[in-house]
């Protein structure tokens, strides 16, 4: 479901923010350091519950506002509204569906399912397999319903049995019974994103054309552990050998993505340019694949959009977001770099984040339709 109104109040260097998107493509313009990013943030937050620019969710509330809140209404029959809030004195974050106190990000996150393009975006190529984990794991929850609370037990039979073998002194019956714990949930985790991976695979290489040509370009999905045995067979054998390491080496929390260029690894061969291109690719994947899945709609945060990437190739990839018929929150310090792409048929929207006085940015709407 589309954003139809967002709310932002003591959100960094913002001032309080209310404004209601279009449900197609909102271009964020303005100077370096006005807002632009921490606008996305809010958004992001909403739908992932932590910001892509800091662990500490402290250091997202304005520094002379004693909390931070932001919600969304999203648009449907009937509309939800989502929002959550987190005090500079309390810890904890407060999560809020259609008004209701939810325990769980887990329901923000599936109601608002979002990707983000950004300079960061680069580490799913030249980063640690992690960050390719976590973009695996974010197809796989929003398409199996399943998937979470796999992910939820094998994590934690890793956990024990991670403590366990940093105890010095095993307790042989309870190492094995958080090792078949662990080997049951794990096996499954495996399944599940095996089969995602076997739907997304298409999804990306249709994308990927769309944005440019890269035919030796391969997609591998490494489950974490020898595909000739099994997980329990393999967390037997390699019990010595993690005990003296102080945690289990292979298993369901060491799956990768391999991107490759030929035989070389992509990072190590693209252009800038062409990565960009790829990790937009793989973005824009996740959500086509879920829209043809599910029937539900991903929402797109494109941050700084001309980096990288020449007009021409600038052009193309406005030409697929909009194809889509997405919604879309798209910034620039660059108004030009903005402007120029969109059909006349696309719900379109500006807006202006201006620097008022102490620093703050206001977000100022330039007006809706075909911007020139």
């Amino acid at each position: 479901m589309p954003i139809s109104a967002l709310s932002f109040n003591g959100l960094r260097n913002l001032e309080r923010v209310e404004i209601e998107p279009v449900p197609g493509i909102n271009l964020i313009v303005g100077a370096n350091g006005s807002g632009k990013t921490s606008f996305l943030e809010g958004i992001h937050l909403l739908g992932l519950g932590r910001s892509f620019r800091t662990r500490h969710l402290k250091h997202v509330i304005a520094h002379d506002a004693g909390a931070m809140t932001c919600f969304a209404r999203l648009a449907g029959d009937p509309p939800l509204s989502i929002g959550l809030r987190r005090s500079r004195d309390a810890g904890e974050l407060e999560l809020r569906m259609a008004g209701e106190r939810v325990a769980r990000l887990a329901q923000l996150t599936e109601a608002l399912p979002l990707q983000l393009v950004n300079p960061d975006a680069f580490r799913l190529l030249e980063g640690p397999p992690a960050g390719r984990r976590e973009f695996i794991d974010w197809g796989v929850f929003h398409v199996k319903h399943d998937f979470f609370e796999a992910w939820r037990r094998a994590r934690r039979a890793l956990r024990h049995r991670n403590a366990l073998l940093r105890h010095g002194r095993m307790d042989a019956d309870s190492l094995l019974a958080w090792e078949q714990e662990l080997a049951h949930w794990g096996e499954r985790l495996d399944a599940l994103r095996h089969d995602w991976m076997a739907a997304f695979l298409p999804v990306f290489q249709e994308t990927l054309a769309g944005l440019l040509s890269l035919p030796e370009l391969t997609l591998r999905y490494s489950r974490g552990w020898d595909r000739q045995r099994d997980l329990r067979a393999v967390l037997e054998q390699g019990r010595e050998v993690d005990r003296q390491m102080g945690f289990t080496q292979q298993g369901p929390q060491r799956a990768d993505l391999r991107i490759r260029l030929g035989r070389h690894p992509a990072v190590e061969v693209l252009s800038r340019g062409q990565q960009k291109l790829v990790v937009s690719a793989l973005k824009l994947a996740q959500g086509r694949l879920l829209e043809r899945t599910t029937g539900r709609t991903c929402l797109y945060l494109v941050d700084d959009l001309p980096a990288e990437l020449d007009a021409e190739h600038r052009q193309v990839f406005c030409r697929l977001l909009e194809s889509m018929r997405c919604q879309a929150f798209v910034s620039s310090v660059e108004h030009d770099a903005l402007v120029g792409p969109w059909s006349s048929h696309t719900p379109l929207a500006m807006f202006h984040v201006k620097q008022g006085a102490g620093g703050r940015g206001r977000l100022v709407p330039l007006g809706h339709g075909q911007t020139s």
